[in-house]
């Protein structure tokens, strides 16, 4: 059997934080794939479309990667991707709290599915999409929290500073 991952998400935006817990979880599994959650109580900055794209183009070169959308439950994605793992990475100890529950009901709904938790590096605990995205909105440079693909949108779009 595959070891096949799925690491959900909005990456609204990519972050530096998103790529450090994808690239520190490439060894342990033998394909990765990447969830956009599209939710519909939030908007997104940016559209599913551009998540996408920078998705693909930061891991274009690895074989490993797949990056798609998805909606309803996290479980399902997994079925409908054969993976029987769910990656998330931790910032904080409240963030494992949150991220247990969430875990502990995903593994009630299937429980072939197993997440895996990887605690981000040092640099990159305080970049949050969230804080990011308030950073863009109020026009400040959040060019080194983001990979160059993004940054790249970012500066022929205008956006931010």
């Amino acid at each position: 059997m595959n070891n096949i991952c799925l690491f959900p998400g909005t990456f609204d935006p990519v972050t530096l934080g998103h790529t450090d817990i994808i690239d520190r979880a490439l060894p342990l599994f033998d394909k990765l794939v990447i969830g956009i959650g599209r939710n519909v109580n939030k908007v997104p900055m940016f559209s599913d479309e551009q998540r996408l794209n920078w998705l693909r183009e930061i891991y274009k070169e690895n074989p490993k990667v797949e990056a798609v959308l998805y909606e309803g439950l996290t479980v399902n994605c997994c079925k409908q991707y054969n993976a029987n793992f769910i990656l998330r990475g931790i910032r904080y100890v409240n963030d494992f709290e949150y991220e247990k529950a969430i875990a502990d009901m995903n593994r009630s709904l299937e429980d072939y599915i197993e997440t895996i938790f990887l605690t981000c590096l040092p640099q990159y605990t305080s970049v949050a999409s969230t804080l990011v995205r308030d950073v863009l909105k109020n026009g400040g440079d959040v060019s080194r929290f983001l990979p160059d693909a993004v940054n790249e949108t970012i500066k022929q779009n205008g956006i931010g500073k």
